[in-house]
């Protein structure tokens, strides 16, 4: 391909600026929709072909159809529109791996929370949170709600950021629609109930292995975070080192960890799930109480950490003066 090309940095980089500037309209048909419609029709399939005792070994099928399947997928179309036209592929590289990222919609969705508690409409407010959360939301006070918002914000920073960008810097598109996929079955049958917790092992595993070095990762971003933006850096270490590794996830106590020590609050407690309550480690220190504006601040700490992994990645590749991939 003569002229011009684009790098996987830039491509990459192009695809977070078009996720900030229009996240993904509704009017898109979504990646993620395919692949769930794909995983109900193969679990489907398996719970048909495999008898109960023999759930543990079929469950191996998701990760490999599945994830394996977007990444063959998504080479093959790029492939075929590198054919057409370099700039075709170069584009729908852009879009697909927009599509795998999600700081716009994260940070609506926590902002419409926001709105809402500033309105002091609480039923209004407990709705909103009920769309990203899976917990019971009706019974919830201010505070409560709060909570669940930073929570849910500060975990996805992970799965719907770092991990997304990182995989995308490294393989391009296919390999973040992989783990995008990867991401989707293990929110799907990732669970460790009586339906899904030997169909849904090996994905939940995977989700596991594919965000260990991005948490960790997120975790250090998140405190030069708290840097520039005059956080607490000092205690948010301090909370990752000391609170992490209680979360029941082996990933998510460290984005939440980090975020709770930066805001001085502290994230975790008793969430009710279908009736049912579960306590979850505390992260942090509650040196005051939680308030509205910490869902401000929290996705202040999403973009600049955002934008920091970015800026980051772009300085070390020139560094090096290389590529990961061609």
């Amino acid at each position: 391909m003569g002229g011009a090309q684009l790098t996987p940095m830039m491509i990459m980089a192009a695809a977070f600026i078009l996720d900030l500037l229009i996240g993904d309209p509704r009017w898109i048909p979504h990646p993620v929709i395919g692949m769930g419609k794909a995983i109900k029709k193969l679990e489907a399939w398996i719970r048909r072909r495999f008898q109960p005792e023999h759930l543990k070994k079929a469950g191996i099928l998701l990760p490999i159809v599945v994830a394996g399947g977007s990444l063959v997928i998504t080479w093959a179309l790029l492939q075929l529109l590198g054919w057409i036209h370099p700039w075709l592929a170069w584009a729908a590289e852009i879009v697909l791996i927009a599509t795998t990222i999600a700081v716009k919609g994260l940070k609506d969705a926590g902002m419409e929370v926001y709105r809402h508690l500033k309105k002091g409409d609480l039923p209004a407010a407990r709705n909103s949170l009920g769309m990203i959360v899976g917990r019971e939301t009706s019974h919830l006070d201010e505070p409560e709600i709060v909570r669940g918002t930073v929570e849910t914000v500060a975990e996805n920073i992970v799965d719907a950021v770092i991990s997304p960008l990182l995989y995308a810097l490294i393989g391009g598109a296919p390999l973040a629609m992989a783990y995008r996929a990867v991401n989707t079955l293990d929110s799907m049958v990732g669970y460790k109930n009586d339906k899904y917790i030997h169909l849904g092992w090996a994905s939940a595993r995977l989700d596991d292995i594919a965000n260990w070095i991005p948490a960790r990762l997120t975790a250090l971003l998140l405190t030069i975070t708290a840097v520039i933006l005059r956080l607490d850096s000092k205690r948010a270490l301090r909370m990752v080192r000391r609170d992490a590794r209680r979360h029941p996830s082996p990933n998510s106590g460290f984005p939440e960890s980090a975020v709770a020590g930066a805001l001085g609050i502290r994230l975790g407690g008793t969430n009710v799930y279908h009736g049912v309550s579960s306590f979850r480690a505390y992260m942090g220190d509650a040196l005051r109480p939680m308030e509205a504006q910490d869902i401000r601040l929290t996705n202040r700490m999403l973009y600049t950490v955002s934008a920091l992994f970015v800026i980051i990645a772009l300085l070390a590749i020139w560094a090096v003066g290389g590529t990961l991939w061609t």
